[in-house]
């Protein structure tokens, strides 16, 4: 699934391309076709994100909404469109730029009311301005769930996927399977921060490198411990085990239960 910073950088590349365009909108795949009818030749109006959250807003109210889940992809071309690539379930396209979407969770269609249900749901965005930590904080000060559980619901803070949560944890000395409840409010701020710093380097760069190396050269130099064997502060083996179906990767020396 992308991590938050790979949908905001598509909202922004969309925005610039289709803000106050009449798109035309069509589902190849068929599966969106009744709702691409009511948003063909309407005019987009802005593409926005929240956490992992698309929405391309129209003049007639309309919201499309995309979360691309595990296996949705957007792929994106100079027009004229060319054939489709695999199931594309929804194509947005005016005279100079093409989108495909394949395989999204979600393809839908919103009216205002359902998209601030849906928006309401999303917790505090990392990289949005209008995010408040505060929720953030309370929200984990309420839980007794683990941190590491707690950083990858997007009700709870939006944006941190796999490999952002394992290496904030690791940055900030922190174990993944630490209550929420456990944390100071400067622990948990102190990862909102680092997490706004990586996510925002991310965004900029269209790259993960959680790594403050001054020079490395190698993408596999970009992280400190996801998928890695060795922590690179302290030279023991980095650990793993699941959380919510996912692998959580940590350092049993500096990432201790009493950190």
């Amino acid at each position: 699934m992308p991590e938050g910073h790979v949908i905001h950088r598509a909202a922004m590349k969309h925005h610039k391309a289709f803000s106050s365009k009449k798109l035309s909108v069509s589902s190849p795949q068929g599966r969106f076709s009744k709702g691409a009818k009511l948003l063909n030749k309407k005019t987009c109006l802005k593409v926005t994100a929240y956490g992992k959250h698309l929405f391309y807003t129209f003049e007639n109210g309309y919201h499309l909404h995309i979360h691309l889940g595990l296996f949705g992809k957007i792929r994106s071309h100079k027009a004229p469109p060319k054939d489709p690539q695999g199931q594309v379930r929804v194509r947005l396209f005016d005279t100079s730029t093409v989108v495909d979407i394949n395989g999204p969770t979600i393809c839908e269609l919103q009216d205002p009311t359902d998209f601030n249900k849906t928006i309401n749901k999303i917790g505090p965005d990392l990289l949005r301005k209008d995010a408040d930590p505060q929720i953030f904080v309370e929200r984990v000060k309420k839980s007794k769930r683990s941190i590491g559980a707690l950083l990858m619901d997007q009700s709870i803070i939006a944006g941190i996927g796999n490999i952002f949560r394992a290496e904030i944890l690791w940055r900030n000395r922190i174990n993944p399977d630490k209550k929420g409840s456990d944390l100071t409010r400067e622990d948990l701020l102190n990862l909102w921060k680092d997490g706004q710093h990586l996510l925002g380097k991310a965004l900029r760069s269209g790259k993960i490198i959680t790594n403050d190396a001054a020079a490395f050269r190698k993408k596999s130099e970009h992280l400190n411990i996801y998928k890695k064997n060795q922590c690179p502060r302290c030279s023991t083996q980095i650990q793993s085990f699941e959380i919510a179906n996912r692998t959580c990767y940590f350092c049993e020396t500096c990432q201790t239960t009493d950190c």
